[in-house]
């Protein structure tokens, strides 16, 4: 593997990217200032991340339209002020989804959503979008460069209109976005899953939607799965982009993540459905992990991990007040990356290796078992290795073989 193109899947050879930076590492964070109901406990205040990450998704963190403009005339910029304020203090960069329509715009008031009545539907009256764009537009302008149209568009408790509507909707938050800053990054509407759905990225793109779209957004949502399920996935939205002439934007992972259990499994908040594959404590150090290599390797340029402190999917125990192992396996992985570029990804028969080298061009390889069992194998002896470091952080000394099972391993 060392020194090959990038190829992850099926044999297509992918370009080998940039080194990997902090703003891959991303992060949706609920809590650090609106409590949320819930359970005993899971109503309190969470704290911030003590993770290495660099980019932020404001996505069910009370900013969205509905929070932001309660009433005509009306506005409310309290949370997402603190928000931008933290952000700015962490060196974080904020991604704002753009969406929900307020029940006094929504061109359907009384259609139910995934939140409050009339919030899925466009609203009634463009005009009334493109004021909010600009205010919010104007209001962040140098604070918030990143912003997403809309939130999950397959999905009708997040939206319930046309393509041909949020294509306008896209079009004239594009255009009022860039008039105010030019600097700005517009990110396509989001679409979850695999199946079908990408099929929806396809329709819009082929309507035109590239245009309005300086980055494409994907939810690489896999969660019956194993994390290598997601590279099928990215490989049909990368040649859905090379068909209408974006692939050479880049794509980013807006949202994805796992039913993670708590410390007391009992206690949950129905974030993830019970269809999901509920993964122990140990299962999520495995996934969290793979899911944040395979991801960059893939070509994704962000990962937006759902989420700090979401009750069922967090890395962050709300019940408990503490990090769960997978928090620490997340910060581990991103020690491996940040700064080393991969070269390459490869599964063979279980096993999947990775090839990196740090800032100085030296190498490392990292590697595990996509099964959940625990083996000897064989190290290369062209790699000439000496050491290896587990996701708790425990070093080692490498031998010609080492027991190697389905969480990931840094060889060097």
């Amino acid at each position: 593997m060392a020194g090959s193109s990038l190829v992850v899947y099926g044999g297509k050879p992918l370009p080998v990217k940039s080194r990997v930076d902090r703003a891959y590492f991303g992060f949706h964070a609920h809590r650090l200032v609106e409590r949320h109901p819930g359970p005993a406990n899971g109503n309190q205040l969470s704290p911030w991340p003590d993770l290495p990450f660099g980019s932020w998704r404001l996505w069910d963190a009370y900013v969205a339209w509905p929070n932001l403009q309660p009433q005509r005339g009306r506005w409310n910029f309290n949370t997402l002020d603190k928000y931008v304020d933290m952000a700015d203090a962490a060196g974080v960069e904020i991604l704002l989804p753009l969406g929900l329509s307020p029940t006094w715009a929504s061109a359907r008031p009384q259609e139910p959503s995934s939140y409050r009545p009339g919030n899925a539907a466009e609203p009634v009256n463009p005009n009334d979008w493109q004021l909010y764009v600009r205010t919010v537009a104007e209001r962040y302008k140098g604070r918030i460069r990143q912003y997403e149209i809309w939130n999950e568009i397959n999905l009708k408790g997040f939206y319930s209109g046309s393509l041909e509507t949020l294509l306008d909707m896209a079009r004239i938050a594009y255009q009022e976005i860039k008039q105010v800053d030019p600097e700005a990054i517009l990110v396509s509407p989001s679409i979850t899953g695999d199946g079908r759905n990408p099929e929806w990225l396809d329709r819009y793109l082929s309507m035109g939607g590239g245009q309005y779209a300086d980055v494409i957004g994907y939810h690489f949502y896999v969660p019956a799965k194993a994390p290598e399920a997601m590279l099928p996935l990215v490989e049909r939205v990368r040649a859905i982009m090379r068909k209408h002439g974006v692939g050479g934007k880049p794509l980013w992972n807006t949202e994805s993540g796992w039913w993670i259990e708590n410390l007391n499994p009992a206690a949950r908040l129905g974030a993830a459905h019970e269809s999901w594959k509920r993964l122990d404590q140990q299962a999520a150090v495995s996934y969290v992990s793979r899911a944040l290599i395979l991801g960059w390797a893939s070509g994704v340029s962000r990962f937006y991990w759902y989420a700090w402190d979401n009750a069922d999917m967090g890395l962050y125990d709300l019940y408990a007040g503490e990090n769960k192992p997978a928090a620490r396996a997340y910060a581990r992985t991103a020690s491996w990356l940040i700064g080393h570029r991969i070269l390459g990804c490869a599964g063979s028969r279980g096993v999947w290796v990775c090839d990196l080298t740090d800032s100085e061009g030296r190498p490392a390889h990292i590697v595990w078992r996509e099964q959940d069992t625990v083996d000897f194998w064989s190290v290369p002896a062209a790699w000439k290795a000496t050491v290896i470091e587990s996701l708790d952080g425990e070093n080692g000394t490498v031998s010609r073989s080492i027991r190697l099972g389905w969480q990931p391993v840094l060889i060097r």
